[in-house]
């Protein structure tokens, strides 16, 4: 959970930065008439799941692990305990940002799996190395 929750504070620095960018470029479009972007309800979660489902599955993909996972010493393998396939680590990462509350099962799970982990047949595992040849 830790460990999500630090991937949630990348995910919101990320969409932050793209608020500054975006605010930035109107500025200088227009700085005489500048105003801070508004109106921006309904985009903010589109644009969040356009970041976290691409953060997640290519941090999955490519180390195994997210920053938060990292941080804590985690790492996501398939049911073979190598690392996950593009489509696997894509299906997961869109199982985590639409259903985040299947990962509080890890809680009550004996096998300490979330729901996204006994669909997608994969485990979380403690492996403080930072290299992985699965």
């Amino acid at each position: 959970m830790v460990a999500s929750a630090i991937d949630l504070l990348v995910v919101v620095a990320i969409l932050c930065a793209i608020y500054g960018v975006l605010a930035g470029l109107l500025f200088l479009l227009h700085p005489s008439s500048f105003n801070w972007p508004a109106g921006l309800g309904w985009s903010i979660p589109v644009i969040g799941f356009g970041v976290a489902v691409p953060y997640l599955t290519l941090c999955w993909r490519l180390t195994g692990r997210t920053y938060g996972d990292a941080l804590l010493g985690l790492r996501v393998v398939n049911y073979d305990g190598k690392r996950m396939r593009f489509i696997g680590a894509l299906l997961r990462a869109v199982g985590c940002v639409v259903f985040p509350i299947g990962l509080l099962w890890v809680a009550v799970s004996a096998a300490n799996r979330s729901v996204q982990d006994v669909i997608m047949r994969t485990s979380v595992i403690y492996d403080w190395s930072p290299n992985f040849e699965g």
